[in-house]
């Protein structure tokens, strides 16, 4: 656990009784930020009180559906302010709203849907066919659809024209479910990762000290809101903090996101290191579009780079800071405005976050080693369990530590670096080696824009060192390049 001290009284320290709705739209209402802008995109600027009133009839909505504490309601829709309701409310009520990428495809969402069997299934007209044809198999009973609900569907938008009841949050404890995440990990099988509602105090605190908001600031994510980074990072977060969320409706591209910096004045930029490199590989692109607003942008999901870092730094100015989340916890550690940045690093060890570096004897390895990166099970950030699925919880959580599948070590500064997931190193000539390290060495090179290395299996020394590169605009393969 980091030794600095606990930046303020209460800091990531959850009240017994908490509900997640209330943290993030009561507060900043009863803080006088009622008509502020909470969201804002395509559909146009919606205020917090707005968004307030919509998730209030909404949740009216759903008692009278017969929606329950404890009921789980999933939610299959792209990033708009009808996904916000929709989990807003299911949450107000104590009810768990399931977050799923919404391009799955019916067999996909088949066996999501059965394991975890929602009473009500949320979803909009353009992503609705793989819904349909799974309640035409008999496996779903309620649909709410917007922009064009079907027949026997119930129209979202009757839905929020309900009558404004002042609804009083549901007395939730702060380790009760909250919301469940599915995601495939790295087995391929879906697993749901449920979340208690302490996990807005225990995140949020991290969110606000590693990067305290401004007032003026408006926070955009190029992810989709059904992966807990985004979720964080672009709704829940921002709306904590009494803050603009600029919503991403459409599928990410270069070209929309530095439109909708441009358009919506974003000040805080989170995404993946692969869109950076994207953009980066665009000729000029800091002089074709007005990034002046951009304060500082952030990435996570996979390694960054050195290069890419120093290569954004240069050309547009703001300040990257890159961060190591999971979806079990969402930010673990971070850059941030605290220290200085060490290109390669994902930061030092926020105050309060219990993890350590871990051999297999489950012992703290020595500075510099390398070892296996473990969250404590103290962490009020950390996950409660996974959905209808002990036996994998338990392959997880051993001797007071949840063990993430990552390789890390510590510097001298107190800088971590993340190594690769265990099951993605390998050894050559009996040196144990991990692809981040190379493809950061080979990315360095101008001619390189992306890079992946893999083992290729030889019977002499165990395994070769195979590296499948991107070559940078106006390059083309030769054996001199390759050499």
């Amino acid at each position: 656990m980091s030794d600095e001290k606990i930046p303020w009284p209460g800091y990531r320290s959850a009240p017994e009784r908490l509900n997640l709705a209330a943290e993030v739209l009561d507060s900043p209402a009863a803080r006088g930020g009622a008509p502020r802008a909470a969201l804002v995109g395509a559909h146009g600027t919606t205020s917090y009180e707005h968004l307030r009133q919509r998730v209030n009839a909404l949740a009216a909505g759903l008692i009278d559906l017969g929606l329950n504490r404890g009921d789980l309601v999933l939610i299959k829709m792209g990033n708009s302010p009808e996904f916000a309701m929709a989990f807003l409310a299911a949450v107000k009520l104590g009810v768990v709203p399931v977050l799923v990428n919404s391009l799955l495809s019916a067999g996909e969402l088949r066996s999501i849907v059965e394991q975890s069997r929602p009473k009500l299934i949320f979803t909009e007209a353009a992503r609705a066919d793989t819904v349909r044809e799974l309640r035409a198999s008999g496996l779903i009973d309620q649909v709410v659809c917007r922009d064009g609900a079907g027949a026997n569907e119930i129209s979202f938008e009757s839905l929020t024209a309900h009558p404004n009841r002042a609804l009083a949050s549901a007395d939730t404890l702060a380790n009760e479910p909250a919301f469940i995440v599915y995601t495939s990990g790295t087995t391929g099988t879906p697993k749901g990762i449920v979340h208690g509602h302490r996990w807005i105090v225990a995140l949020g605190d991290l969110n606000r000290y590693r990067l305290p908001p401004q007032d003026d600031d408006v926070v955009m994510a190029t992810g989709e809101w059904s992966f807990i980074s985004a979720l964080g990072h672009n709704l829940l977060f921002p709306l904590r903090n009494g803050v603009t969320g600029a919503v991403l409706s459409s599928r990410a591209t270069p070209e929309n996101i530095l439109a909708a910096i441009e358009k919506f004045r974003v000040t805080v930029l989170h995404s993946v290191a692969t869109v950076y490199r994207r953009l980066l590989a665009m000729p000029e692109f800091e002089k074709q579009h007005d990034l002046s607003t951009l304060r500082c942008a952030h990435s996570t999901g996979e390694a960054l780079r050195e290069a890419t870092y120093n290569d954004w730094r240069q050309r547009v100015g703001s300040e990257l800071y890159e961060h190591f989340g999971v979806s079990e916890y969402q930010l673990v550690i971070g850059h941030g405005v605290r220290h200085a940045v060490k290109p390669g690093s994902v930061g030092k060890l926020l105050p309060g976050v219990g993890v350590a570096i871990l051999d297999d004897e489950f012992r703290p390895v020595q500075t510099g080693e390398l070892g296996q990166f473990a969250i404590s099970t103290e962490d009020p950030g950390l996950f409660l369990s996974y959905y209808k699925d002990q036996e994998r919880t338990q392959a997880v959580v051993r001797h007071g530590w949840y063990f993430t599948g990552d390789l890390a070590y510590q510097d001298s500064d107190g800088y971590f670096f993340i190594a690769g997931r265990r099951d993605d190193c390998f050894k050559s000539r009996g040196i144990f080696i991990s692809p981040t390290e190379i493809e950061n060495a080979l990315q360095k090179h101008p001619a390189i824009v992306e890079a992946a290395v893999v083992a290729e299996p030889d019977r002499e020394i165990g395994n070769k060192i195979r590296a499948v590169v991107v070559l940078a605009q106006g390059q083309t393969r030769a054996d001199e390049l390759a050499q």
